[in-house]
């Protein structure tokens, strides 16, 4: 699916995108879920639409309308993109209180609904740098202790990846790529698939670290065995990837076998801090959201260690421009114990060992290209989904898919690829032209063609 085809199905429901209307059609009502509560009686209180229209205000008056339980609404533009349904007066309270939280408490459970573009909606309330929701007073920072997220400890770590990743490998090839690469991809042209922007961002890295024949690799987080497998059969290199979902690590180790290369890597079962030996390069991609910040030096110790004198070090890494706490509810439903760092927080895991930065990129559009396509694809499969678990799940899921693609579109989240090397490497090249020579890998070759 091309990406100018995916822009016109980001919609929840299927309303149009201009003009959105409050009264559901016969395809969206078919699509509500049927645990969704219904509406409540009663009248809304004129505090009550003030207080809402103020919250609008707060976050720049959004193209949407507010339609409450009784049919009553807020309309803030003659072409709303969607309109939002508050089922009941409690949840109408519980969003003036905590809006940040209670819009996916309330979404989840079915006593919010929106029809049209959900992704658009989200989009709109997500704008980075404006005061709004993202303000520090008194009252957020009250809302972040309550919404402290878990820690980052060894249990705790275990506990946490297994909430989110072992959900079953099943619902996962549902809607990532036919290498379920569960991380940004790459897109050298907007009209780049998923399977080919995949392929082209483990390239990406590869020509980044400077792969070379009979090198060995360490990789940390390495999800379910697509990039150490990727290095492995294409650049010639033995690697040892770390990762701590068995289901993950029994996925990969298979895929090992089946493609013939499980003498050049090997998959083990245990956390980040464990890892020993030496390696000529080491790679992290998309598993620092997971150590904690209190973690960042013991990690840098933990690659220092590792890492020869003349290696090369890729962390990709979520990010923020600037400390903020995560998504209070993202981390309690979907990533609990995550945290998306700063640039800043990161150099925690560089200066301890006296790393040098050596570049920087920013990728975050192409994260937003990629969680669409994953949106677009877990839509498609949805009925799947609900059969594997329930209506609560499929709007969560619905909600964090839709949510990630504002996070990212609007600035809130950054994507980070950040290359470093010991202070005395003195083997560095001088230019970049080394990340972009013309060697990528065919999808073919990705998926096991000879």
């Amino acid at each position: 699916m091309e990406p100018s085809t995916l822009k016109q199905t980001d919609a929840v429901d299927t309303t149009q995108r201009n003009g959105a209307s409050c009264q559901p059609t016969p395809q969206t009502a078919s699509r509500r879920e049927s645990s969704a509560p219904p509406s409540a009686t009663g009248r809304v209180f004129r505090w009550e639409q003030r207080t809402m229209q103020r919250l609008l205000e707060l976050v720049g008056n959004p193209p949407v309308t507010i339609r409450f339980w009784n049919g009553e609404s807020i309309p803030t533009c003659d072409s709303p993109i969607a309109c939002v349904l508050i089922q009941d007066r409690r949840t109408l309270w519980r969003l003036l209180l905590d809006p940040q939280y209670q819009i996916g408490e309330a979404f989840t459970e079915g006593r919010l609904q929106v029809e049209g573009d959900l992704i658009g909606f989200l989009t709109s309330i997500d704008s980075d740098g404006e005061p709004g929701l993202q303000g520090r007073g008194w009252h957020q920072r009250l809302l972040d202790w309550w919404h402290k997220p878990r820690g980052s400890s060894l249990k705790q770590s275990r506990d946490n990846i297994h909430t989110h990743y072992n959900l079953g490998n099943d619902f996962y090839r549902l809607w990532l790529d036919e290498q379920m690469l569960y991380t940004c991809a790459y897109f050298p042209t907007p009209n780049t698939g998923l399977e080919e922007a995949q392929a082209a961002k483990m390239d990406h890295i590869c020509r980044k670290l400077r792969l070379e024949p009979g090198e060995e690799v360490i990789e940390a987080g390495c999800g379910w065995g697509a990039l150490a497998l990727h290095m492995a059969k294409h650049y010639d290199v033995k690697v040892r990837a770390f990762n701590i979902s068995s289901e993950q690590i029994k996925y990969s180790r298979e895929q090992a076998e089946e493609i013939g290369i499980g003498d050049r890597v090997e998959f083990i079962e245990d956390d980040w801090r464990n890892i020993s030996g030496r390696c000529d390069k080491f790679v992290s991609v998309g598993m620092l959201e997971h150590v904690g910040l209190k973690n960042y030096s013991l990690l840098g110790r933990v690659i220092d260690r590792v890492l020869k004198p003349n290696g090369l070090g890729l962390i990709h890494s979520i990010g923020t421009n600037w400390p903020r706490p995560f998504d209070a509810w993202m981390e309690r439903r979907i990533f609990p114990g995550a945290y998306p760092p700063a640039l800043r927080e990161m150099m925690d895991i560089f200066e301890v060992a006296d790393f040098s930065i050596l570049d920087v990129e920013n990728i975050r559009l192409h994260y937003a290209q990629t969680i669409r396509h994953w949106y677009h694809r877990f839509e498609n499969s949805v009925e799947e989904v609900r059969n594997m678990f329930d209506d609560e799940f499929v709007r969560a899921w619905r909600l964090y898919l839709a949510g990630s693609v504002a996070a990212f579109e609007s600035g809130r989240l950054q994507l980070f690829q950040v290359l470093f090397s010991h202070g005395s490497n003195n083997t560095v090249p001088r230019t970049r032209d080394y990340q972009y020579s013309r060697n990528e890998t065919s999808p073919a070759d990705l998926f096991g063609a000879e």
